[in-house]
């Protein structure tokens, strides 16, 4: 996906929050015909069905037929391919969407000359029942363009995404290696010695959004400072997702472009952030340190980075099996769990090796790359050399 910031006009914004809310209203209706299916009735109506019924509710609704058919058919086109990814195993099931979060709408069978340029940083882009709306043209689009996304942020940001398959980033050809240990402290550590960390809010922005926090817990709800409020959140958010996004996205191209083959572990990111809360009967524990720790992995887009990784180099990231790594000496390969003194430093207690500890776990990374048979047919690593630590011979 190629992502263009959207510019519309009053007039054009308010065309296409109405777009918004068919699209939403069409895919909740499909979300509350799936939510009453019950083992022993009729099969929910698949995606053939749901069209038919969609005719028949146009015809009976003028506010509906008003609307783009083609917004409202893809919604439940999405939506189909949703359940099928749920069935699948690779997505979750498909919820509520609520007004306000995740707006937006898909338009396809673009033709050719519904994209056009206009200047060196404008563009614009022909919506149904919209007309054209300009966007910023701060990189080509894609030849060949067959659909587009429009979506609307927290903050009221307008974004058009061309959908199109990128260009893999070539391999330099040096034959060079690279281990990628990913962490909160540190979100992504080198075995070249390398320590990256993924921006975040600067110190005045985080006292801003306090204080918005703590003037929104006074706001009432419904009320205009709330509203106000609210919005002034979203956009220290968004900003704040921006400058993540920016990381991964200059980090993502720079390993694509200087290494071979990007050695990563299989992390498995929705099963490390679940909740600790538990339930009633029986209730979690640390909830609150647990809760900090899931915030600390999803800001350092452990996910994000590997996911454009493999967009830009694909066939060269191999994932490796996580154990061990930042207990095993990577110059000896003895696991001792009481070598790593801190969470920066770990020293070997048998051979008196000692770096970051995140480095020397990404230097494990790589090491693990050579006992995998192969990228697809898994991961695959040697298992830890468990001895009793040598004494460590210091000269005077």
């Amino acid at each position: 996906m190629s992502r263009y910031r959207l510019q519309p006009a009053p007039v054009q914004e308010a065309a296409l929050l109405e777009h918004c809310g068919h699209a939403r209203y069409v895919w909740n209706l499909a979300v509350e015909q799936h939510q009453h299916w019950k083992p022993g009735r009729k099969s929910a109506p698949g995606f053939a069905e749901q069209c038919r019924q969609l005719t028949l509710a146009r015809a009976g609704f003028a506010w509906l037929r008003a609307g783009s058919i083609v917004v409202q058919q893809q919604a439940l086109k999405d939506f189909a391919q949703a359940m099928a990814n749920f069935f699948g195993g690779t997505h979750r099931r498909p919820t509520w969407r609520s007004r306000g979060q995740g707006e937006g709408f898909r338009i396809v069978a673009v033709k050719a000359g519904d994209v056009r340029c206009l200047s060196r940083h404008v563009g614009e882009v022909k919506i149904p029942k919209v007309g054209w709306v300009r966007f910023r043209w701060s990189r080509a689009v894609p030849d060949a363009v067959k659909s587009y996304r429009v979506t609307r942020d927290r903050a009221g940001r307008w974004h058009v995404a061309f959908a199109a398959i990128p260009e893999a980033i070539p391999a330099p050809g040096t034959g060079q290696m690279v281990g990628v240990d990913r962490g909160v402290a540190v979100s992504a550590a080198l075995s070249t010695g390398e320590r990256l960390k993924a921006p975040g809010l600067r110190g005045s922005d985080r006292r801003r959004l306090l204080l918005l926090l703590r003037r929104m817990a006074r706001a009432g709800r419904g009320s205009n400072r709330r509203v106000k409020v609210k919005a002034a959140i979203a956009k220290l958010k968004a900003r704040e997702v921006d400058r993540r996004r920016d990381w991964v996205e200059k980090t993502s191209t720079d390993l694509a472009r200087r290494f071979d083959v990007i050695v990563v572990e299989d992390l498995k990111i929705r099963r490390m952030t679940r909740s600790a809360k538990g339930t009633i009967e029986r209730p979690g524990s640390n909830v609150g340190a647990k809760a900090g720790l899931n915030r600390g992995i999803l800001a350092a887009a452990w996910g994000q980075l590997v996911q454009r990784l493999e967009d830009k180099a694909p066939g060269r990231i191999v994932k490796v099996n996580p154990a061990y790594t930042s207990r095993r000496c990577s110059a000896c390969g003895i696991v001792d769990a009481k070598a790593r003194e801190s969470q920066a430093v770990f020293a070997c207690r048998s051979c008196g090796y000692a770096c970051n500890a995140d480095v020397n776990a990404a230097r494990n990374i790589e090491h693990a790359a050579g006992h995998a048979v192969s990228a697809r047919e898994g991961p695959r690593v040697a298992g830890p050399v468990h001895r009793e630590p040598r004494p460590v011979l210091l000269s005077a």
